[in-house]
């Protein structure tokens, strides 16, 4: 839909994405009817050592990104995209499972995590929704990767939904946890009710100056805290925080998360080449690739009923309910429903 030129190149309440929905004049329409499946898979228990490195690197639009690349080169390309505050472990059994059925999968860092640097000291550290999915089509191009299934859950399945309704030719086919997460800055304004208001307490702590201080000097801990609050059941170990609370010491990570978050309020501007995506962004648009949504039984985290976004899916769509005590970071959690999703929408295209 969009073409770039080359030298100019959320978590979202639930309340927000409900908001965007219903100014795009969806809610109150009828409901388009996706079949849901319901998984049943153990209760998470301490994680079995997987790791994931990022073996590669290339220049792509304003980044050098780091990224995994396993699977044959031949074979049907898969993104996969993580959110705040996980990286590309969280893939760390999902990649292989992949791998090992024929595909190329590319898990990369995004921008201010792990090895993913900005290539000039001059550019905004930017972390608007627009942003972090311009940076996935230029590692595309980058990667001469024309069509990509991609998946990905939090900030990794907002950018997923944004490229996939965005650019359509470019996304064989999605899997999003947590569903439709496209957002904007009017509907992150609107005010929620008490109880969803009290989910976000970080994101008003990040839009003070104490916050971006104390999310600098704690960021371990902080990120930590996340995790127990998202995935209550999930009972990771230190190991396996470690490894990925690694890709948090990148020198932007701290910039990156706090205007993410202060952008969704409204109360940082975002950068004017990025204009008319969000622009478009804002009316809600329609998703009509082939489409799993994702979701966790145990899931800590605000996130939509699956009802508020089932009728932005325009394609061949299904819901998958995950149970078993899982959490936020679903890819991790139970990687072989997320794997068998990738799988099975891969194969709808």
């Amino acid at each position: 839909m969009f073409n770039f030129v080359p030298a100019n190149l959320t978590r979202r309440s639930f309340g927000s994405v409900t908001l965007a929905i219903a100014a795009a004049g969806v809610l109150g329409e009828k409901t388009t009817q996706a079949s849901q499946a319901t998984t049943r898979v153990d209760m998470p228990t301490a994680a079995d050592g997987a790791t994931l490195e990022a073996n590669k690197g290339v220049e792509a639009g304003d980044l050098f990104v780091s990224y995994a690349d396993i699977g044959p080169a031949t074979g049907s390309p898969v993104l996969l995209l993580h959110g705040w505050p996980y990286d590309i472990n969280s893939f760390a059994q999902v990649a292989p499972l992949l791998a090992d059925r024929g595909h190329r999968v590319i898990v990369p860092f995004l921008r201010g995590y792990g090895g993913t640097r900005f290539l000039s000291a001059e550019t905004k550290r930017n972390g608007q929704q627009a942003a972090i999915a311009v940076d996935i089509i230029k590692l595309m191009d980058a990667l001469g990767i024309k069509q990509a299934t991609i998946a990905g859950f939090d900030w990794g399945a907002r950018t997923a939904d944004i490229v996939a309704a965005l650019w359509p030719e470019r996304c064989k086919a999605l899997v999003s946890v947590s569903g439709y997460l496209i957002g904007n800055q009017s509907a992150g304004k609107a005010p929620l009710p008490p109880t969803a208001e009290l989910q976000w307490w970080y994101q008003f702590y990040f839009a003070t100056d104490r916050g971006r201080e104390g999310y600098e000097k704690y960021t371990n801990d902080f990120a930590k805290l996340i995790w127990q609050l998202a995935s209550p059941h999930w009972k990771f170990d230190d190991e396996t925080f470690s490894r990925s609370a690694a890709a948090f010491a990148n020198p932007d990570h701290v910039a990156i998360v706090v205007h993410n978050y202060r952008w969704r309020l409204g109360l940082a501007p975002g950068e004017d080449r990025f204009d008319e995506y969000e622009a478009v962004l804002a009316k809600a648009p329609d998703v009509s690739v082939p489409t799993i949504t994702l979701e966790g039984d145990a899931n800590g985290a605000p996130h939509p009923d699956p009802k508020t976004y089932a009728a932005k899916f325009k394609g061949r769509y299904e819901h998958r309910l995950i149970t078993g005590g899982i959490g936020h970071n679903l890819p991790q959690e139970a990687p072989d429903a997320f794997a068998q999703a990738v799988m099975d929408v891969d194969a709808w295209a």
